[in-house]
């Protein structure tokens, strides 16, 4: 049942009954990873750590009941696309129509019959296996290939909030190249392309966490959101990608900064618990990577947000 090019899907299990338990672990535990809860909470907290790519949850449960883990998942950014099938005792007509208007793609009722239930987790893991194929294309960016400004603006707002509810640290850096203008009249437009793509490679492979996330910002702009980070682990990773980009050694001449292509980097880093503005930590960001280039370019400037001492490297 695993599905052609990739790896096993991982299902989540919720049932307070753990003979049910057990017999979906046995349909499934060969060709897929799966996890399992025995009421809403557990559900809810693997759901946020394991990202499963589909639920089977029960109704009736001691704590909340499957309709409100439902409901819950359904408006976090973060769970909202994962499919949710409703395994119930239930059959009455109101039951399903609720499961469905909780944001359930299907309604299995009890007693489960083993090959019904394969084949709809089947069908549905192959329906979002197409769906996540075509987010990711909407999201990329066509010449460099990592995410697109779009993608940005929806992790940064996902991000911003994840951070504001658990009183984490989040960093942005946003990097320029330098003197890209020049580079293009110099070298042609061509030349320009393939630059910005060795540059964007670059800077996604010096990202080491999965859930670190490049994008092109605009034209020669690149952004990095680093969830769970303070300013000097963003200053680090900022000074790293400023350093690989020159050992690539791009030929690059007509200026006075480098024989090669380098860039400047601009580092804004939101402290844990901080009460800023998203707006504000996006304009000091941008603010850095202008003071980087007013003092001189190839170099990483950075700031917490909020505070009117920058650092620079």
């Amino acid at each position: 049942m695993l599905l052609p090019g990739l790896e096993k899907p991982k299902l989540l299990i919720v049932d307070d009954h753990p003979l049910n338990i057990q017999m979906l672990y046995q349909a499934f535990s060969a060709d897929h990873h799966v996890c399992m809860a025995t009421n809403g909470k557990q559900a809810l907290e693997v759901c946020l750590k394991q990202k499963p790519d589909l639920v089977l949850l029960d109704i009736e449960m001691p704590d909340i009941s499957g309709y409100e883990v439902c409901a819950q998942l359904k408006a976090l950014p973060e769970t909202k696309d994962i499919p949710i099938i409703f395994v119930t005792a239930h059959i009455d007509e109101a039951t399903e129509t609720r499961c469905f208007n909780e944001g359930a793609v299907d309604f299995i009722s009890k007693p489960i019959n083993r090959n019904t239930v394969r084949a709809r987790v089947r069908t549905h893991l192959l329906l979002k296996a197409q769906s996540d194929l075509l987010r990711q294309l909407v999201y990329l960016d066509g010449l460099t290939e990592v995410h697109n400004r779009r993608c940005f603006d929806e992790r940064l707002n996902q991000e911003w909030m994840l951070a504001t509810r658990h009183q984490t640290p989040l960093s942005l850096i946003i990097i320029d190249v330098d003197f890209f203008k020049k580079y293009n009249d110099l070298y042609g437009h061509l030349a320009g392309d393939d630059c910005l793509r060795r540059v964007a490679k670059t800077i996604q492979q010096a990202l080491k966490r999965p859930t670190d996330l490049v994008a092109r910002y605009g034209g020669e702009e690149f952004a990095c959101l680093l969830p769970n980070t303070e300013l000097s682990g963003a200053m680090s990773v900022a000074e790293t990608i400023r350093l690989h980009i020159i050992e690539q050694k791009i030929p690059q001449a007509d200026t006075s900064v480098s024989p090669f292509v380098s860039i400047s980097l601009g580092v804004c880093s939101r402290e844990a618990g901080s009460t800023g503005m998203l707006s504000d930590f996006l304009s000091q960001a941008d603010m850095q990577l202008y003071q980087a280039k007013r003092k001189g370019r190839n170099q990483t400037c950075g700031t917490v947000l909020g505070n009117i001492s920058p650092a620079s490297l």
